[in-house]
C-alpha cells in the first residue's frame, strides 16, 4: 500500500490550505508514489559509503579575500583624465541638457 493515498493528499493539501479536486487529488497521489519509488531505488544504491552531494562538479571558491589593498594616488588619475574639475572627473553629458 502506499504511504499518498488520495485521502493523505488531501489532507496534506488542506493543512497547506491548498484546494485540490479530486481529480487533482488523485493524480497527486500517483505523482508522489513515482516519487517515493524513484527515492527507494536511489536509497538502495547509496549506501553509507557514498557520500552525498548536491553537485556533481566539484566547486571551489575562487573569490579572494575582501580586504582593502594598494589604492592609486587620486591626484595621478585626474591628471591623467581628459578633464578634471574641484577633485572630480568631467564627463560629457548624454542626457537631456536641451
Amino acid at each position: 500500500m502506499s504511504s499518498f493515498s488520495k485521502e493523505r493528499v488531501a489532507h496534506i493539501a488542506d493543512l497547506a490550505r491548498i484546494s485540490l479536486t479530486e481529480d487533482e487529488a488523485r493524480q497527486m497521489s500517483t505523482e508522489l508514489e513515482a516519487v517515493e519509488e524513484w527515492v527507494k531505488a536511489v536509497s538502495e544504491v547509496a549506501g553509507p559509503d557514498i557520500p552525498g552531494t548536491v553537485n556533481p562538479l566539484p566547486i571551489e571558491d575562487v573569490t579572494r579575500p575582501d580586504v582593502p589593498g594598494e589604492t592609486l594616488d587620486r591626484d595621478e588619475l585626474l591628471a591623467a583624465a581628459p578633464a578634471a574639475e574641484d577633485g572630480k572627473f568631467l564627463v560629457p553629458q548624454i542626457l537631456g541638457g536641451e
